[in-house]
């Protein structure tokens, strides 16, 4: 199976949920593991849209806690590794969609960036290589192209 990684800020504003949230939903209806952070925010919102279509979500935790997940991730993995974690969550994905995001989720875009994986962005960073979506439709599409 494919996986997509949906990274953003744990804090997020309405609109950014409300796109995760989407993005989510759009990506298990075509049958795509959804990957975050497992935290709350855009990552929990991602993990929401799956679950309510029927999708597998994976959390990969920044935290040695199963617990610590947001109650929509179905695969917890604790690391105990912090921001670190932010480079598994890159190697676990096929690709990447950004929503929103502060240095966290720059980390990620720069790690994925370096390793050659696509990075589909809504509402982020303005990067080099970050691939710009106007919509969740549209971002999904486009980072279902590279898997």
């Amino acid at each position: 199976m494919k996986a997509v990684g949906v990274i953003g800020t744990g804090k997020a504003e309405e609109d950014l949920l409300q796109l995760a949230e989407e993005v989510g939903r759009l990506l298990a209806k075509q049958g795509v593991i959804v990957i975050t952070g497992g935290l709350g925010g855009v990552m929990e919102a991602a993990c929401r849209g799956a679950t309510l279509e029927g999708g597998i979500t994976v959390g990969i935790l920044p935290t040695l806690k199963k617990e610590d997940a947001n109650p929509f991730v179905k695969i917890p993995i604790p690391t105990g590794m912090g921001e670190m974690r932010n480079a598994l969550i890159v190697r676990a994905s096929d690709a990447l969609i950004a929503i929103g995001g502060e240095y966290g989720t720059l980390s990620e875009i720069a790690f994925a960036l370096k390793t050659g994986k696509k990075v589909v962005g809504l509402k982020t960073w303005d990067i080099n290589g970050v691939i710009k979506a106007y919509s969740p439709d549209e971002a999904v599409k486009i980072a279902l192209e590279f898997l």
